[in-house]
């Protein structure tokens, strides 16, 4: 039975010994269980009347009454907002009407919240954070419900599988809801102090902040993200985030990073409990209006999941050609690699015999050599002191330093002809850069071995085959008879 504002004025005049209203409004509350209207008396005064529908909606406020009453000054004074004050109580058969005292403040829509912006969102979040913060034997002491997060999943199931009995929720909603209680993970939150029915009727607003905070007939030890779940009714993600963000800074503990999707899910599911109330109040518009609203929200998640879906495809689809291109751009890359390995294995490789060691840069030199002679003399063509490098070795009874630009003496078999060519058998070794210059003592001739690279060269060695036969014609050997030859004495042997 529904009564009018005039109705609960003249309850409240019953309620408290001496209140004369001279005004009253219908004020805003839950439909379902209340009857509410705003009084003014002679002072300008406000008052609160609150009037039950049905014995639970009673038994709400008589819960009300104990916890308003554990609110000891001490408690009080440590929050940001006011609390309402019972003033007076009446009873008629098993429902009590309570009235309450002057509270500074208006309440204000969601919208109107929304549209405000400034300090309030972070108001609403400090206030929330004070209500999450008050000690647990509050609700203790006042024998009120406590549950733990396992507790609290676990309640939830149970309410699921009671609204499922209706056989009138989605079966997408139902599917939703299932697998978000099995996931365990999302339900690891530490339980705390929860107002039970916060939002935007309960909240007074004055010069731009929380001034109070009434309805506190649901106080209860659970989860916290129970009185997030009206932000999301604001379908303003940026009032919510600057809400939460507030709330987090108030707050001492680590930020919960579920609470907001587990908010989510507490709104959408207060459709279903709304829905079950209805069948059970055997109330057909009730029932009408919850499968209203679980209609359109189904819709809302169909169309949402398959925005999700199209971006996942989407990225998806962006991955796998990135890989492509990725995988193309590498066996190109390889492809390079071989055809540069092949091009280089398919040219000529210069392979020198081991007989003929690779050249070497070095001077041109000359040298001699007697037919009787086992060892070759070689010098270096260079500029050098007057003294030769062949009296230096005589001199020293040392053969010439394999220095830089030197060869040295390598031994002869005996039997080396004319011509320069070994018999036989005979190995003369070589620096590829240098040349020796052969002379055969019984002729009296000269041969050159390998080719002469330039005439300087050879100049060179007969000027230093010359200093033997100077040496001979000193000792009176020198021959007349027959055209005129040049004669060497051998080589002294070191």
């Amino acid at each position: 039975m529904k009564r009018t504002p005039m109705e609960l004025a003249a309850m409240a005049s019953a309620a408290v010994p001496g209140l004369a209203p001279t005004g009253v409004a219908g004020s805003p509350d839950d439909a379902a269980d209340f009857d509410s209207a705003v009084l003014v008396d002679e002072a300008g005064k406000q008052w609160r009347v609150r009037s039950p529908k049905h014995i639970d909606a009673s038994m709400r406020l008589e819960t009300e009454l104990l916890v308003l009453r554990a609110f000891v000054p001490a408690v009080r004074a440590e929050l940001p907002f006011a609390l309402p004050y019972v003033a007076g109580t009446v009873r008629q058969g098993d429902l009590c009407t309570f009235v309450y005292s002057h509270l500074p403040g208006s309440t204000r829509d969601i919208d109107s919240l929304v549209a405000e912006g400034g300090p309030l969102p972070r108001e609403v979040g400090r206030a929330m954070a004070a209500i999450h913060s008050l000690p647990h034997d509050l609700v203790n002491d006042a024998d009120l419900p406590s549950y733990s997060a396992n507790e609290f999943r676990q309640r939830k199931l149970n309410e699921l599988d009671q609204a499922a009995t209706t056989g009138k929720i989605p079966p997408v909603l139902l599917r939703r809801w299932e697998h978000a209680l099995e996931d365990v993970t999302l339900w690891r939150f530490n339980p705390s102090v929860v107002h039970g029915d916060l939002h935007e009727d309960n909240l007074l607003v004055s010069n731009g902040r929380i001034s109070a905070v009434t309805g506190w007939t649901d106080l209860r030890i659970g989860d916290p993200a129970d009185d997030f779940a009206w932000l999301i009714a604001a379908n303003d993600p940026t009032f919510t985030d600057a809400v939460h963000a507030a709330y987090n800074a108030a707050r001492p503990e680590a930020p919960d990073p579920h609470l907001i999707r587990r908010a989510a899910l507490s709104a959408e599911f207060a459709l279903a409990q709304w829905l079950v109330r209805g069948v059970a109040a055997e109330n057909p518009g009730m029932v009408a209006e919850a499968e209203e609203m679980l209609a359109t929200l189904e819709a809302d998640i169909l169309e949402q999941e398959a925005a999700e879906k199209a971006e996942q495809d989407d990225a998806e689809t962006l991955a796998a050609e990135s890989a492509a291109a990725y995988k193309a751009a590498a066996a190109e890359k390889a492809a390079a690699a071989d055809a540069a390995a092949a091009s280089q294995a398919a040219a000529p490789a210069v392979v020198l015999p081991a007989s003929h060691p690779a050249p070497a840069k070095g001077p041109t030199v000359s040298g001699t050599v007697s037919a009787g002679s086992s060892r070759v003399t070689v010098m270096p063509i260079e500029t050098v002191p007057a003294k030769s490098e062949t009296d230096d070795t005589q001199d020293s009874g040392k053969p010439p330093a394999a220095a830089t630009g030197a060869i040295s003496a390598v031994a002869v078999p005996q039997g080396v002809t004319s011509s320069g060519t070994p018999s036989a058998g005979a190995s003369v070794s070589e620096t590829a850069s240098s040349k020796v210059t052969v002379l055969d003592a019984s002729s009296g001739t000269e041969a050159e071995s390998g080719k002469t690279r330039n005439e300087d060269s050879s100049s060179a060695a007969r000027s230093e085959a010359a200093k033997p036969a100077a040496a001979d014609d000193s000792h009176g050997k020198q021959q007349n008879s027959g055209p005129a030859k040049k004669k060497f004495g051998p080589i002294k042997k070191k």
